[in-house]
């Protein structure tokens, strides 16, 4: 039940957002993840700042998912999402924050897991 939620600094075309959606569904095989339950969203357009300057290219990504992962997994992870966002966006590694949040407690279709 993985949540990845990314606010990105630039206006993305519809086509690049259907091409990180695709490969944030590869992605999450890293963290024992299928896409089949995924969840994606992307706010572009959002304005970020690092280090008190303004970022014309970056990103904040938070992934949530049901129950835990390894520490190897969210290193390997958060490789994969900054290998996209530079890959398809040229936004530079070090301008990506991602943060994890295991939950405990998820509800889908009207019940909990």
């Amino acid at each position: 039940m993985p949540f990845i939620d990314s606010k990105i600094t630039m206006k993305v075309r519809p086509e690049i957002k259907e091409e990180i959606k695709q490969e944030l569904g590869k992605a999450v095989a890293a963290l024992n993840k299928s896409e089949t339950y995924l969840m994606v969203g992307m706010e572009d357009g959002y304005e970020l700042w690092m280090a008190g300057e303004k970022l014309e290219k970056g990103a904040y990504v938070s992934v949530s998912l049901f129950g835990n992962a390894p520490s190897a997994a969210y290193e390997e992870m958060t490789a994969k999402i900054c290998g996209i966002y530079n890959k398809l966006l040229g936004i530079p590694a070090s301008a990506v924050y991602v943060t994890y949040h295991p939950v405990s407690d998820w509800g889908w279709n009207g019940r909990n897991f």
